[in-house]
């Protein structure tokens, strides 16, 4: 009877692939049961510890999530996933330095995740580091130049770095590529009014702003663009 009790026990792997399954079905307190299941048969289950702490990022517990990347990473301080996740954590947090620390040692181990860049340049912005921030954004848009997102914070570091004209053309890339961007539409307008005076072109973007629910750009219009 003993035998088949424990024959009959989940392994290690079988609940770790069901708690990744309840992730997948964002199931995520489900999930990380599973995954302490795991940690209680083998608490150096580094890929438990990182996953789980995903779980806590994706239900917002970012604290806690960074208490489970920090416990994979004092198992396995060679995986660039932990670090990135920890990252994340500290950027919802906006605890920019913090980020910018893990986003660099995930670089270090993987210079080859674009999202690494993309998310460092975003702790960089918060950081006021506007030429970094330039750089990284320019690497993720090597990559894939129709990344809208990408175009939209260099713009605003472009803006950060004293550099309207480089800021307009990334603008227009942003709107061209998704033309639901209000927030891009309303920067792009103040910018074509407050460095170039360009009213017209800067009205009809604002206008465009606040046509997608962009309520920031009503004041400009209402200040600026009543005929």
């Amino acid at each position: 009877m003993l035998f088949l009790i424990w024959s009959c026990s989940p392994s290690e792997q079988e609940l770790f692939d069901e708690g990744l399954r309840l992730m997948e079905a964002n199931q995520y307190q489900k999930a990380i049961e599973y995954f302490d299941r795991v940690l209680e048969k083998n608490s150096a289950h580094t890929s438990a510890q990182n996953a789980k702490g995903v779980a806590l990022y994706q239900q917002g517990k970012f604290d806690e999530a960074i208490i489970s990347f920090t416990k994979s990473l004092e198992i396995d301080p060679n995986s660039y996933k932990p670090f990135f996740n920890r990252g994340n954590a500290y950027l919802e947090k906006k605890a920019f330095k913090e980020a910018l620390l893990d986003y660099n040692m995930a670089n270090g181990l993987d210079p080859q995740q674009i999202d690494v860049y993309y998310n460092r340049g975003l702790s960089l912005l918060g950081l006021e580091e506007y030429e970094d921030a330039i750089f990284d954004f320019d690497v993720v848009l090597q990559a894939n130049p129709d990344q809208a997102l990408a175009q939209f914070n260099k713009a605003k570091a472009q803006l950060g770095n004293n550099d309207p004209v480089g800021a307009v053309e990334s603008l227009f890339n942003t709107v061209n590529l998704d033309n639901r961007n209000g927030a891009a539409y309303y920067l792009l307008g103040v910018t074509q009014m407050s460095a170039f005076g360009q009213k017209e072109d800067g009205c009809a973007n604002l206008k465009m702003a606040l046509s997608l629910g962009f309520t920031e750009a009503k004041s400009w219009v209402d200040d600026f663009c009543q005929d």
